[in-house]
């Protein structure tokens, strides 16, 4: 009976190599690469989906998709010309469905969009100084009828010696005095927050983990799970967008948590990885991209950084200390028309403009 098992393992092996061996004969039979289709491509350009019939094989037709999503299909070896500029940027995947002798086989290849045009850098002005609890390691930063609401984290878990617990938090601007708070238990590691409908969502970095509360009485009124870390959060009004401290940003239904959509942010020359605090500031997404002192400006039908400004002066203005840590925390105030915006521990709240 040992010896029948064996036998059968065997032979089901060498069929499965076989398998194997000939699905790769047939995939290289054809090929998608052509002078058009470049490693970085811009929204303004276009490529031509045409086989290379390595073999001249009698073609019946070829059905093209570019990430998952099928754009046309094709008598023969006929070109398919593609526009990309309704293209999201990031990373595209091609595949060719080839249909052929009563045979058919698939061709993948790649590519990536980057941005048009080279992000213009904008200068702003400080207007004035608030106090900000040197104890808050800022994540998450949203103003809500005109008053400043706040997520935490637990700077011991990130590295740094400060004590205490991650904490959800509405405070007053112009002083930086708590008016309420909650704690989170210390395995919880509070991320980024936004105020949609009068419900605070609040991230959690490793746990996988979200919170809904009511924006009145900070009650606790649904948990909800990601696949992804929990880094930044801020809503256009109608949608949920977050980062997970990679490019992306995701786009999440408010009502059921669950991702709908994503952008990859890139400028014309690099992926940019990093993305952190949110914040949606008309009609674009403002992010802090972690340990960097600056603001990226993105377009979030596209992924496009549009402009970029560079903070690196505020945190020589605020108070040195062992638990100083990143640039982090900007929140739009609708009323003023101004930016505030502060970072881990740091003991001021600047409300910059512009210029």
């Amino acid at each position: 009976m040992l010896k029948v098992k064996l036998f059968a393992f065997i032979v089901l092996g060498i069929i499965s190599t076989s398998c194997k061996d000939d699905e790769n004969a047939l995939k290289n039979l054809f090929s998608l690469e052509n002078s058009s289709i470049k490693p970085i491509l811009k929204l303004e350009e276009s490529i031509d989906l045409v086989l290379q019939n390595k073999e001249n094989k009698a073609i019946d037709s070829v059905v093209y998709y570019i990430n998952g999503v099928k754009i046309g299909s094709v008598k023969g070896n006929e070109k398919l010309p593609f526009d990309l500029k309704n293209q999201k940027l990031g990373n595209q995947t091609i595949k060719s469905l080839v249909y052929f002798e009563g045979k058919n086989t698939e061709i993948m290849t790649s590519f990536s969009i980057y941005a048009s045009v080279e992000p213009k850098i904008l200068s702003y002005k400080i207007v004035n100084t608030f106090p900000h609890d040197i104890k808050a390691y800022t994540q998450g930063f949203e103003f809500y009828r005109d008053t400043l609401f706040e997520g935490t984290g637990n700077g011991a878990g990130s590295g740094t010696g400060l004590k205490g617990k991650s904490s959800l938090r509405k405070t007053d601007f112009r002083t930086g005095k708590v008016s309420k708070s909650i704690e989170l238990a210390d395995q919880y590691f509070g991320e980024g927050i936004t105020i949609l409908n009068n419900k605070i969502y609040q991230l959690t970095w490793r746990n996988k983990e979200g919170y809904v509360y009511d924006a009145d009485t900070f009650t606790k009124e649904k948990t909800f799970t990601y696949e992804m870390e929990g880094w930044g959060l801020t809503n256009d009004g109608k949608k949920l967008y977050m980062s997970d401290g990679s490019e992306k940003i995701y786009i999440l239904n408010p009502e059921t948590l669950k991702v709908e959509d994503s952008i990859s942010v890139f400028t014309n020359s690099a992926k940019i990885e990093s993305i952190n605090e949110l914040e949606w500031v008309d009609g674009k997404i403002w992010a802090n991209i972690y340990q960097k002192e600056a603001i990226a400006i993105i377009n979030p039908k596209t992924g496009a950084v549009e402009n970029v400004i560079n903070c690196s002066d505020l945190k020589g203005k605020v108070t040195n200390h062992p638990d100083l840590d990143a640039f982090n925390g900007i929140a739009y105030n609708s009323k003023t028309k101004t930016i505030f915006v502060t970072g881990k521990n740091w003991d001021k709240t600047f409300e910059i403009k512009i210029e």
